[in-house]
């Protein structure tokens, strides 16, 4: 054991001293910082400028609020532990919930941004001016970003901070490759660029048209899942409103069925919505 703790310690220092032993070249540039998943979702929810320290006092404002109702309610403390974890969770779920919103959204709208963009490019029109006037052709759940990168880049002239801040402000894979391939066409050239962009919109709308099949099939299986996962605590909270049944509660054997049955509910649940997931793409070009 103290072989291990030594060579713990060791690591722990030399990874300290790393930063004076090995520092860096005077020529390399640091790496651009990636975004977290975090800033992503807070994006596609809608509330990008939010900062994490605000969210999460009002997840432990929240928590505390719900602990004391169910403290005042029931008087049973694993009951009040219950309650003040679920209160603190309901914020990480509505975000949760509006991104996936807007991103099954999106998918249906990123095949009508590409046709407009090819129309542009066509029709003449640089790329800098084609994805500017998605502010106002392009569908009206994207209009705002776009014009965010329009304003960018008539203030700045730099397409590629105006492409970087639009892809932070959309927080999509798919925009990401419709973006980075325009990008691609205005450093190095090239006349494909509309051949490529309407072979995908064609790959958009097969995949959008699968996954809504795949989603109708399988709703009423969710919704039968989160029905049996919602009923026995419903039972409970009936149950709870008689004093004996609260008595039985909050004694050992009671905590330890309530907490069983939270593990229960949380594994339950996590394997419905992995086994019913469809793979989402994942952003490369952040």
């Amino acid at each position: 054991m103290s072989i291990l703790l030594g060579a713990t310690l060791g690591v722990g220092l030399l990874l300290v001293g790393s930063t004076w032993m090995w520092p860096r070249r005077p020529g390399e540039s640091p790496r651009p910082p990636r975004r977290s998943v975090v800033a992503d979702e807070l994006a596609l929810a809608g509330i990008p400028g939010v900062p994490l320290t605000a969210i999460v006092v009002v997840a432990i404002i929240l928590a505390v609020v719900a602990a004391a109702l169910a403290q005042a309610i029931f008087a049973v403390p694993v009951l009040t532990a219950v309650a003040g974890a679920l209160g603190g969770l309901v914020v990480a779920f509505v975000i949760r919930s509006r991104a996936n919103r807007r991103r099954a959204a999106n998918r249906a709208i990123w095949p009508d941004v590409v046709d407009h963009l090819v129309a542009s490019v066509r029709a003449g029109m640089s790329l800098p001016d084609s994805i500017g006037a998605l502010a106002e052709l392009g569908p009206a759940a994207t209009r705002s970003a776009f014009a965010g990168f329009d304003d960018e880049f008539r203030r700045t002239g730099d397409f590629g901070s105006a492409v970087d801040s639009l892809k932070a402000r959309l927080a999509d894979p798919v925009a990401d490759r419709i973006l980075e391939t325009l990008r691609m066409a205005r450093e190095v050239g090239g006349t494909d660029v509309t051949s490529v962009l309407r072979g995908l919109s064609t790959y958009l709308r097969e995949d959008a048209g699968l996954r809504a099949e795949v989603v109708a099939r399988q709703s009423w299986i969710r919704n039968a899942a989160r029905l049996g996962v919602a009923a026995p605590w419903l039972l409970l909270l009936v149950l709870a409103s008689r004093p004996e049944t609260l008595a039985a509660y909050d004694s050992s054997a009671g905590t330890v069925l309530i907490l069983a049955g939270v593990a229960v509910t949380i594994i339950a649940y996590r394997l419905m919505l992995g086994l019913g997931r469809l793979p989402e793409e994942r952003r490369w070009f952040t």
